[in-house]
Parts: C-alpha cells; structure tokens; sequence
C-alpha cells in the first residue's frame, strides 16, 4: 500500500493541479455552458482518503449532453471522464448535474 504524506502547502498546490485537471477533462468530455468546481479537501483534512492524497470536490455542470438522460446517466458521464482520476486525486466527488432548461427554471 502505497501512503502519500504531503505537508499543507504540498497539498495546496496539489489540490490546485488536480481542479485544473478536472477542469481540463470535464470541458474536453461533456462541454459545459457552465461547471464549478469547489474543493472541500481541506475540511476532511485527518480523514483517511485525504491521508493518501485524495481530494474531496463539489461539481456543478450544467451540459446540454444531460438532456434527456436520468441522474444515473449523468453522473456515469461525469465519472467516465474522471475515471483515472477517482483511485488516488479524488476522493470525494459531489455532483449536481443539470441540463440548461433545468438551470434556467431554478435562477427564476
């Protein structure tokens, strides 16, 4: 088993490569008119998947591909993107997927 200890600068700057990254992979695979990325790794700090260097994030997207999709369908989208990226830079990932009608009707 391999234990990644960063010192919290380290893994500051390391949580930052990892937004771009997700960034990067998100805009690539889905396209979205709009994705915020919130990075929470460092509120699970002592928590055992940050110990091995795994970050905790939020995404919201909003992405015509989600039309006509299920929530499920959504999200395997967003993880198919991600996919190397959840067994050791993610840990934790939160996911509000929406289609433009649905991020439209909720800012009314």
């Amino acid at each position: 088993m391999r234990v990644l200890l960063l010192n919290p600068l380290s893994r500051y700057f390391l949580n930052m490569i990892t937004t771009d990254v997700i960034r990067q992979k998100l805009t690539h695979e889905i396209n979205p008119s709009l994705l915020e990325i919130i990075d929470n790794s460092a509120a699970h700090a002592g928590h055992a998947g940050a110990k091995k260097g795994g970050g905790h994030y939020n995404i919201t997207l909003v992405a015509a591909v989600f039309e006509g999709k299920s929530l499920v369908q959504r999200h395997q989208l967003i993880y198919a993107a991600l996919a190397d990226m959840m067994t050791d830079q993610i840990h934790a990932l939160g996911i509000n997927a929406l289609t433009p009608s649905e991020h439209t009707m909720g800012s009314l």
